[in-house]
């Protein structure tokens, strides 16, 4: 084993030819908040040759519970930089392409026309989530969306299923319910936990843009939530199945 290759203890795990797959592999990451910015670190430490991240927020005081990126030197800072650096300073050999854009309406066609080995979708607003998720399945995309991590405490409860097999999570059941509109039913894998959110840890909220409601949250489910969805993706990529 080369000690001096930094991919080295992964290619000991999976050796060469699942490391040239990653290696091959273009995988996007929508949203940096508490779910996303575990998964995107951890699909660039399992070295991920080309990758698209996408979010259009800053760091604010809030984050620093529970977000990879959300340090006190880091508040008011665009998440897409810190995450880029970070990325960079991991795999300096890294294709990355990072889109400070809100996703909504038009901008989500035109980021998808063109070829992703996996999605990863970490958005926590529910409607351009939605449209997300719509135009992935429409596309054949291989995806995992995030459902809701606020309100849960148990990791052990953290599942990965399609989101038709999804249950106990309410915000797993306005998205079935919108995509069934569209008569997508099935098709995608979702991240979620079944445990119930106790009602005194959700506040509704009239000062937070695209926002009703603040859900209490704690330091390591969002971050499980990603690193989950990041297994996901590698696994399926180099087509892992123990």
């Amino acid at each position: 084993m080369d000690e001096n290759y930094w991919l080295a203890r992964t290619e000991l795990l999976i050796g060469k030819e699942k490391i040239k797959k990653l290696q091959n592999s273009h995988v996007l990451v929508a949203g940096l908040g508490g779910v996303g910015g575990y998964a995107a670190e951890a699909i660039g430490r399992a070295g991920v040759g080309e990758m698209t991240i996408i979010d259009s927020d800053v760091v604010t005081v809030t984050n620093r519970n529970r977000q990879l990126l959300a340090t006190r030197s880091a508040e008011r800072k665009e998440k897409i930089k810190l995450m880029a650096e970070r990325l960079m300073d991991i795999n300096p050999d890294l294709k990355l392409h990072a889109l400070n854009i809100y996703l909504k309406d038009e901008k989500i066609p035109d980021v998808l026309n063109q070829k992703f080995d996996y999605v990863v979708d970490a958005i926590d607003t529910l409607s351009p989530k939605i449209f997300f998720i719509k135009n992935c399945v429409e596309r054949k995309l291989n995806l995992i969306s995030s459902m809701g991590a606020g309100g849960r405490l148990d990791p052990s409860q953290v599942k990965v299923v399609d989101i038709s097999k999804s249950y106990n999570c309410q915000f797993a059941q306005v998205i079935r319910k919108k995509l069934h509109g569209w008569e997508i039913r099935n098709g995608f894998k979702v991240v979620f936990s079944p445990e119930p959110v106790p009602k005194s840890a959700v506040m509704v909220t009239d000062n937070e843009t695209n926002k009703k409601s603040t859900v209490g949250t704690i330091s390591y489910m969002p971050a499980i939530f990603g690193l989950t969805a990041a297994s996901t993706v590698i696994r399926d990529l180099i087509k892992f199945n123990g």
